[in-house]
């Protein structure tokens, strides 16, 4: 026990250095692409109206008349203090932006994960345990065309769909906030048209897996036992094929962050998609900086989260961890 205590305190510390390093390089990156960008940001934030002495307070404010060397040392230092920088448009601090609008993205994003599950892993199982019948053909089919169609077509057919044909759900706007259920219904189109791309992947990859691991040794003994199926499948064998889904979902969280920019755009809702749209069309390079490298930490600490979960979900990698230790 202190062996796999060892070996998992070396993983665990591997894991949150190149955690850090990650956070470390989108900060530079991040900060190179607002200094190294083409263009006056005074001009175009003040207009071509302003008078020279007005933009040289503007640019001595922003410390654009610094080094560079020196504006990324502040800029690491507000950083790490949670000064994300101050909107040079309205004067509000960056963090107070991202922190109004963070919920909205969040609960978007869950959501559409929360639909994706629900209905993918049904939709592989299913297939996995029937293959080769039509049901199984419509629903490889289907996952195709799921995957193949971007979320801001889906987005705008639902637009259409329950605004012109059938108004079942209200389509604009995230909903009274003293509303539970109106904000839930709001939330239904927009977790929809994120989603559904991921109901495909996960079908596709629970089908694959569960095909894999339902040939398996202990699947057969299983079945030797007299086990029923469905025990079979939902008890033991799920839990297995369930692991790339779980790496796939890891990765998924950094592109529906990213695919939540034109949802939310198209279904008029605030977050953190339509906060960096807004950020770029204004050249409001600290809302910019601020709003992406808080995706970025949530990116990277959600696949921090999902390689510490696999020890939970597969015992081989306990039993990895285990030896590498003993052999140290």
């Amino acid at each position: 026990m202190p062996v796999f205590r060892t070996a998992a305190a070396r993983y665990l510390a591997s894991r949150f250095v190149t955690t850090v390093f990650i956070i470390l390089g989108a900060m530079l990156l991040l900060f190179a692409l607002g200094a190294l960008v083409p263009g006056d940001p005074a001009t175009t934030l003040l207009g071509p109206q302003a008078t020279p002495e007005y933009a040289a307070r503007f640019i001595e404010k922003m410390g654009l008349d610094r080094p560079l060397y020196e504006r990324f040392l502040i800029f690491f230092g507000n950083v790490l203090t949670g000064d994300l920088g101050e909107d040079v448009i309205t004067g509000r601090q960056v963090s107070g932006l991202v922190l109004a609008v963070l919920p909205y993205t969040l609960v978007l994003t869950l959501s559409s994960i929360g639909f994706a599950v629900a209905v993918g892993i049904p939709l592989g199982v299913y297939s996995a345990r029937y293959p080769g019948t039509k049901i199984d053909a419509v629903v490889a089919f289907s996952s195709v065309a799921f995957i193949a169609i971007p979320a801001f077509v889906i987005a705008v057919l639902l637009l259409v769909a329950f605004a012109v044909w059938l108004p079942w759900f209200p389509v604009l706007g995230a909903g009274d906030t003293s509303n539970l259920i109106d904000q839930a219904r709001r939330l239904i189109l927009p977790s929809v048209a994120l989603g559904i791309g991921w109901v495909g992947m996960i079908a596709r990859l629970i089908r694959s897996s569960l095909l894999e691991v339902l040939g398996s040794d202990y699947i057969r003994t299983a079945r030797a036992y007299g086990l029923s199926e469905t025990r079979i499948v939902y008890k033991y064998a799920l839990k297995n094929a369930s692991i790339p889904t779980v790496a796939v979902l890891g990765l998924g969280i950094g592109r529906l962050l990213g695919g939540a920019v034109l949802v939310e755009i198209i279904f008029a809702r605030p977050g953190l998609g339509r906060l960096v749209f807004d950020a770029i069309a204004t050249r409001n390079f600290p809302v910019l900086q601020g709003s992406v490298l808080v995706v970025v930490v949530l990116f990277t600490l959600t696949n921090l989260l999902v390689d510490l979960s696999y020890s939970a979900l597969d015992p081989r990698i306990r039993h990895g961890m285990k030896a590498a230790g003993a052999a140290a």
